[in-house]
């Protein structure tokens, strides 16, 4: 189904860059509307507002060289929680008149604004109809969030906007929820992902008209060209990431600290490869750097272990890229990897993880290790020699192929 971007847009429920995964998916959506309007013969004044938890994140990274070239408008979301006047009266308020959609329209006043200025700069013609766009891919996968992503929603569509679901995954089991449902629904189209969430929908009854199967954008991501480290050997060294997130929800206290660790060190005694350490999320309370520091700390009397800088998306994946391995907790590290042919250990806790590895190699049982299963020590170098040795036998038989 060919959608028309050739009108005004709004992307919205971008969390903000210092979650690279965040920042890819806006990243590539931008760019993606962009050759898609200029294939198409669009004005080159058509609006496309990015809004955003944090401006001066997409601004330190790629996205902010996106909004120089003129591709989008970022526009940060108020903050109600950091002011307190307009908390209390918007609090009164709601509890006064119960209409929780007001915090939301707190929140996206400003983005509204700047939207109505860039169309009305623009002279569109009147009647055509806007288009607003969730690009948070996992969202609707955390509780907490829903209520919120609901009402969200439920502004755009009051103010005349056609809605799209881009890019998402969604755990099966809670399509059980009759307002997740009804909400759903109410989209125009959503872009599934990975096959199990996409499969999920249509046992739950919704409209294969309304669903279409999508990878990641975050696949089309541009791989930078990156300069050399110093013990970051191209071609041999393993590159590892570890999130604060995948260490909460594991079941054995400290386990995955130990199968990382373990795992490194069968890498440094077993192989001449390197180890590069390598964030992908970097927010204060929720930074991949702190998990990383710490087995840093432990492996670096070896010198062989090398602890990457932040960088902007397109940067992490050129460094990924010229791994010879990756073990990756965050999703689009992984997908990094993966749209770079890089053999790949996902350490995983939804079904995004399970989804995508599934729609890759037909199964993720050997490719995604759930952190609430891990039970002994060495998982993850179990895991790793299960996958190279499947490598190894199938490029063997490839080799017998004349």
């Amino acid at each position: 189904m060919n959608i028309d971007f050739n009108r005004p847009i709004i992307l919205y429920m971008h969390a903000g860059s210092g979650n690279h995964g965040c920042e890819a998916i806006a990243n590539t959506t931008v760019k993606y509307i962009a050759e898609q309007r200029e294939k198409t013969g669009a004005e080159e004044d058509l609006p496309l507002i990015l809004v955003t938890n944090s401006a001066a994140e997409d601004r330190k990274y790629s996205l902010g060289i996106l909004e120089k070239k003129g591709l989008c408008t970022i526009v940060e979301e108020r903050h109600i929680d950091r002011h307190f006047i307009p908390h209390v009266i918007y609090y009164l308020w709601r509890l006064v008149t119960r209409d929780k959609q007001s915090f939301l329209r707190y929140r996206y006043k400003d983005a509204f604004k700047e939207f109505d200025n860039a169309v009305g700069k623009a002279n569109k013609r009147k009647g055509e109809k806007p288009l607003a766009i969730s690009i948070g891919g996992d969202n609707y996968c955390y509780k907490s969030l829903v209520p919120d992503l609901i009402l969200a929603h439920k502004v755009f569509i009051r103010r005349g906007f056609e809605t799209i679901l881009w890019g998402c995954s969604i755990e099966p089991k809670s399509l059980k929820d009759k307002k997740l449902v009804k909400d759903l629904a109410a989209y125009d189209l959503i872009y599934a992902r990975e096959s199990i969430t996409y499969d999920a929908l249509v046992d739950a009854g919704f409209n294969k008209d309304k669903l279409i199967f999508e990878k990641d954008p975050a696949f089309m991501l541009d791989t930078a060209k990156v300069p050399g480290i110093n013990g970051f050997l191209p071609g041999n060294t393993v590159g590892i990431n570890l999130s604060p997130m995948v260490q909460n929800l594991e079941k054995t206290p400290g386990i995955t600290m130990k199968n990382y660790s373990n795992f490194i060190e069968f890498i440094l005694r077993n192989t001449h490869q390197n180890i590069a350490l390598i964030p992908h999320v970097v927010w204060k309370n929720n930074d991949d750097r702190k998990p990383l520091n710490e087995l840093y700390e432990i492996h670096k009397y070896t010198g062989r272990v090398v602890m990457l800088a932040d960088m902007p998306a397109e940067k992490l994946k050129g460094y990924i890229s010229k791994c010879s391995f990756f073990v990756g907790a965050r999703t689009h590290s992984t997908i990094a990897a993966y749209s770079s042919n890089v053999p790949t250990l996902v350490i995983g806790y939804s079904v995004k993880s399970k989804g995508i590895a599934k729609d890759l190699f037909g199964t993720y049982k050997e490719y995604v290790l759930p952190v609430q299963k891990l039970a002994s020590e060495n998982a993850l170098v179990d895991a790793y020699m299960r996958i190279m040795k499947k490598q190894n036998t199938e490029a063997e038989a490839q080799g017998g192929i004349q």
